[in-house]
């Protein structure tokens, strides 16, 4: 009997370690992103004429450590672009003056920042899609979107933005 309920004993503390473990794992910051050179800091530019839009994700980037840079719409993301060169850009479609795809021509047509990965946030991918690909987006993101597959997808693209 003493040996019964030592082992069961052994096990409710084995059970209880696991679960100690997964909810550290579960709550634990997420890793920093592999940055180009390790005190560079990754740099993300977020470009929507939507305020609410831009924070949202900008809070989203901060806590995953990225740097971000916020633009208003596409004329302001140009303007900065002229002394600031992200590492991905992020673009909603539709805002007013220049608009996704008007910027992300612009980006691919400049040999200083047509290596940039553009990544498109649509509320409706299945529209924008051709035109998109035509424009040269790297990727298309529907509305709503989860805020892990948008790091996910930012990360897919460093490596590509690293070797630029």
């Amino acid at each position: 009997a003493l040996i019964e309920a030592a082992r069961l004993d052994a096990e409710r503390r084995q059970a209880a370690d696991r679960a100690r473990a997964e909810a550290q794992r579960r709550t634990a910051p997420p890793a920093a992103p592999s940055s180009p050179a390790a005190d560079t800091p990754i740099v993300v530019m977020v470009v929507d004429d939507s305020k609410v839009v831009r924070v949202k994700t900008s809070r989203v980037l901060a806590r995953a450590q990225y740097q971000v840079l916020l633009a208003d719409d596409g004329t302001d993301a140009v303007k900065q672009l002229e002394s600031t060169l992200p590492h991905v850009l992020i673009t909603d479609v539709e805002m007013p003056g220049m608009d996704g795809f008007a910027l992300t021509r612009h980006v691919r047509g400049h040999a200083r920042t047509a290596h940039i990965p553009v990544i498109m946030i649509t509320s409706s991918n299945d529209k924008h899609s051709a035109e998109a690909q035509a424009a040269g987006v790297s990727m298309l993101l529907g509305k709503p979107y989860e805020e892990d597959d948008l790091l996910a997808r930012i990360q897919a693209l460093l490596p590509a933005a690293e070797t630029a």
